[in-house]
């Protein structure tokens, strides 16, 4: 199982408390209205694969964004950019960085 496990997990469930997992394997999981738990006291494998796949495409379909975050210039300087030369400026500068990671 990935070391995303923990992640995965975290991210499906809103940082719930409870869940502990140590090199990709889960040692503590708590009752969670909806998971199904085996008799060992665990999702099950199935469910945990499932959970680290729905992650991994989220990842996937928002890294665009993450992307463009990194590379917009800061609110502040894009004000400036708006003051000194104009929106249309602006706007092309923001346009370059969309056209560069566009959505998937």
């Amino acid at each position: 199982m990935s070391v995303k496990l923990g992640l995965a997990i975290s991210w499906k469930f809103n940082d719930v408390s409870g869940v502990q997992t140590v090199n990709g394997k889960i040692t503590k999981f708590p009752k969670i209205d909806g998971v199904a738990l085996e008799s060992d006291g665990f999702p099950s494998a199935e469910d945990q694969a499932k959970w680290v796949k729905e992650y991994e495409d989220y990842l996937a379909a928002t890294e665009y964004q993450l992307k463009r975050k990194e590379e917009y210039p800061s609110f502040e300087d894009q004000l400036d950019d708006i003051y000194h030369n104009g929106i249309d400026k602006w706007k092309e500068t923001i346009k370059a960085v969309k056209d560069k990671y566009p959505k998937p």
